[in-house]
C-alpha cells in the first residue's frame, strides 16, 4: 500500500512538470535557456496580439507567405477541415487586409508583431504600382500580391521574408526561379 501511494504521489508531482515539457518546443542550436524562454515569451506574446488582430486562434491555423518572380502570397487555412468558423474568419480578415494593403494601411500586421515588418514603408510608397486580390482556398484564403515595379517587388519580398521568419514557417525566403 505504501509503495503504490508513494509512485501515486510522484506521479501526481511530476504531471504538471512533464505536461509543460511535452509542450515546450526544443532549444534551437547556439542558444541560451533564458534567450530560448525569452524567444518563447515573445511568440506567446506575438500569438495573442495575432488572434486579437486576425480574429482567430493562430494555433487552429497554418500561414504561407511565398515569394513569387512577380509579387507573392499570403495563404491562411483551417488546420481541420470541419473548422467553419475558422476557415470563415480567415476568409474575411483576408478580404479585409487586401483592401487595406492597397490602401496603404498596414495597421494589421503592425498590431500583430508590435513593429512595422520591413518592407512597409516601401508597399506604402509604392501602393499604387503593387495590386492584391483575395480569393477562397478549400480551407481558408489567400491573398495574391502583384506587381511590375522592381522597387515595390524588393518591398513585398522584404515583407513576405520577414513573415516567414516571424511565424516560422519554413516556407521559402528565395524566389523560386
Amino acid at each position: 500500500m505504501k509503495r503504490t501511494l508513494c509512485v501515486v504521489t510522484i506521479a501526481i508531482v511530476l504531471a504538471p512538470s512533464l505536461s509543460r515539457a511535452q509542450s515546450h518546443s526544443s532549444m534551437p542550436p547556439n542558444m541560451t535557456h533564458e534567450e530560448h524562454l525569452a524567444q518563447m515569451q515573445r511568440e506567446a506574446a506575438m500569438k495573442q496580439r495575432g488572434a486579437a488582430a486576425m480574429g482567430f486562434d493562430q494555433d487552429g491555423v497554418t500561414h504561407h507567405f511565398l515569394l513569387t518572380r512577380d509579387g507573392g502570397a499570403i495563404r491562411v487555412e483551417a488546420n481541420k477541415p470541419s473548422d467553419d468558423a475558422s476557415r470563415d474568419a480567415i476568409r474575411g480578415h483576408l478580404r479585409q487586409i487586401a483592401s487595406e494593403f492597397a490602401r496603404g494601411d498596414f495597421r494589421a500586421p503592425f498590431a500583430t508583431h508590435a513593429e512595422a515588418p520591413d518592407g512597409v514603408g516601401v508597399m506604402q510608397a509604392l501602393k499604387s504600382a503593387i495590386k492584391y486580390a483575395s480569393h477562397e482556398t478549400p480551407a481558408g484564403g489567400e491573398i495574391r500580391i502583384v506587381t511590375g515595379d522592381k522597387e515595390a517587388l524588393a518591398g513585398v519580398h522584404e515583407f513576405l521574408r520577414y513573415q516567414i521568419r516571424e511565424h516560422h514557417t519554413g516556407d521559402p525566403l528565395d524566389v523560386p526561379r
